[in-house]
Formats: structure tokens, C-alpha cells, sequence
């Protein structure tokens, strides 16, 4: 392999901007090591959680994050959104509110934090997440038997503590609630089971409630999308009415006449799979240029390729489960 082409991982705590389903062309600003997390979700693309906890920590200097971000808003066009997110649950990061607060002094764009929203029963986690401008939180069961399926919680994590959180930090904040709801393919998407999730969801009066379906790769194989027209009937039993999310491939500028690099490329499909159109999309490339850097890396080992609902995604084999990582569940 070229030296130009191998990878070796350090930190990234910038990437893409990425198509979003939901918030557009969305700068992503990842704080936490993949993959450490609250939850160990079915339905995560980025494989199971290798450290589940629910203990914050300043995984990385505040101060490296920031000038990481102020370099690529240097280079991009705006973005819609600066999306805290990436490879595990971000309100685990100790300094998330100095992070959110730095962020917005030096860009209007507007600050979301992508969160499961576990840990929202502890008051820093509240008032660090209020200096979002949009807080977007999970919500996937409906009673304790299929929060434990579904989600997989660190061990003393309760659903009716999660929703009792949800309902104080609906109280403090000003600003956006968006409620994402994952339904999975006969594990939480009967009526019964959704009207459950949607009366929970009335306690803490969302703004939106948006509901998804794992459509992007995953790697348990129980989590399979359900039909689009199924997850837009289910949208009526929630009040407000929920959306359906559908998937974007394409739509997000980047700067011109861009060249490509291997790292880049690899850093963002470890944090979400992509279609060649979205890593060309989100990171401004060309299309030529985009099939010979997914061409070169595939043949190098460092990215595979997989076939979900009728595309073709790209993920980094670094994180692929292999036989001694998976578990029976």
C-alpha cells in the first residue's frame, strides 16, 4: 500500500459536513473515543459499544477540540448545523458545555447535540446540554422489558428515570426538543408498543417527534428497517404528529477544486457508513476522485462495502465485529 493511501487512525474530532436526514449539511464534532457509550443500541452503525459507562470524563483537551473546529469552518462553506455527536454518547464528555459555549462564540450556526439522552437525570448533564441550540434525545421503548432489549443500558439505568430526566430538562431548557424514536422490524414496532412510547413522549412535550428505522448498516442483524409506509402510519399515534425521517444521499456543498485524502475519507465512514455519494457530498470531492480513494483503501483493507435496502454503503473495517466480539444477546 502507497504511503499517500495507509492510515493510521489518530483523532479527528471534525467531520464530514454530512447529508442529514434531519439537520442538513451537519458539521460533526466528535468527543468521546469509538465506541463509548451509555447504551450498547441494536441498532448502532457503529458496532457494539466497547465501554459501557455512564461516568464523564474529559476524553480530550477542550481546547484541541475548538481549534479543530475553528480550522474546518475556515475551509467549508457554513454549515446548517454543528452537530455534537460521533463515535459514542457525547454528554459523557466532561466539558461539553464549555465545548457548546466555544463553538457558538466563534459561528452562528446553530448547535445541536445528538444525544441518547440516558444521563439527563444528572444536573450537569442538564446544564451542560442547555447551551444547545437544539437537543435531539432518544426515545426507542416503551416499558423497562424493551428498553433493556433495544437499548442495553449501563447496568442501573431505568427507563422511568431516563423519561423522569427528559421531563426536568424539558423544564430548564429554551430551546429545541427533537425526539428521534428507532423502531426496529418485530422488536418495538407493533401499535401497542409504539402508542406506549408515545405516551411517555407526551410527558416532555417534544417540539418534533421523528420517527427512523435502521436503514444505514448495521451490525446486529435483528435490527431490520421497517417499510416506509408502515413507519408513516405509526406517526399518527404521537402528539404532535411525528415525521418520518427519510434517507439522504446527497445535497452538501463543499469547498472546490478539493483534494482528496485517505485519512479524511476513513474518518468519516468511522463514524457513520456513506454511499459514495454522500463521502463525495460531505467532503467535497469529486466523484472520480471519491471511487479511487474508496478503490485504493477497499483494496488496502482499510474500508469494505455493504449492501443495505438497494445501496451500496462504505464503512471502515476497523470497526467490523469479528467472531470473538460478537455476543449471543
Amino acid at each position: 500500500m502507497s504511503k499517500e493511501v495507509r492510515v493510521r487512525h489518530g483523532r479527528a474530532s471534525v467531520y464530514g459536513p454530512v447529508p442529514s436526514r434531519r439537520l442538513g449539511a451537519s458539521l460533526g464534532v466528535d468527543v468521546v473515543p469509538p465506541k463509548v457509550c451509555s447504551y450498547d443500541c441494536i441498532y448502532c452503525q457503529l458496532g457494539p459499544t466497547r465501554t459501557l459507562s455512564g461516568e464523564r470524563e474529559t476524553f480530550y483537551p477542550v481546547e484541541e477540540v475548538l481549534a479543530d473546529v475553528k480550522a474546518r469552518l475556515a475551509l467549508w462553506p457554513p454549515p446548517d448545523t454543528i452537530t455534537i455527536a460521533g463515535s459514542g454518547e457525547p454528554t459523557l464528555y466532561a466539558e461539553l458545555g464549555r465545548l457548546i459555549r466555544g463553538i457558538k462564540e466563534m459561528a452562528a450556526t446553530p448547535v445541536a447535540l445528538l444525544t441518547n439522552g440516558g444521563l439527563f437525570g444528572r444536573p450537569d448533564v442538564r446544564e451542560d446540554a442547555r447551551s444547545a441550540d437544539i437537543v435531539l434525545p432518544s426515545l426507542d421503548a416503551g416499558d423497562e422489558a424493551a428498553f433493556v432489549e433495544v437499548n442495553r443500558p449501563v447496568p442501573g439505568t431505568r427507563l422511568a428515570e431516563v423519561v423522569e430526566g427528559l421531563i426536568r430538562f424539558r423544564s430548564e431548557f429554551a430551546g429545541r426538543i427533537w425526539l428521534e424514536v428507532m423502531l426496529v422490524a418485530g422488536v418495538n414496532d407493533t401499535p401497542d408498543h409504539v402508542g406506549r412510547i408515545a405516551s411517555l413522549a407526551r410527558r416532555f412535550a417534544p417540539d418534533r417527534i421523528q420517527l427512523n428505522t435502521p436503514v444505514r448498516p448495521t451490525f446486529d442483524e435483528r435490527a431490520a428497517p421497517i417499510p416506509a409506509e408502515r413507519l408513516a402510519q405509526l406517526c399518527g399515534l404521537f402528539s404532535p404528529r411525528a415525521e418520518a425521517i427519510e434517507e439522504v444521499h446527497a445535497g452538501v456543498a463543499g469547498p472546490p477544486e478539493r483534494v482528496g485524502e485517505a485519512a479524511e475519507v476513513v474518518g468519516l465512514l468511522r463514524r457513520r457508513p456513506c454511499t459514495m455519494e454522500d463521502v463525495s457530498t460531505g467532503l467535497g470531492l469529486h466523484p472520480n476522485d471519491v471511487v479511487k480513494l474508496l478503490t485504493e483503501l477497499e483494496h488496502a483493507g482499510e474500508v469494505h462495502r455493504v449492501l443495505r435496502e438497494g445501496h451500496v454503503y462504505w464503512r471502515a473495517v476497523d470497526l467490523r465485529t469479528d467472531g470473538a466480539a460478537e455476543r449471543a444477546r
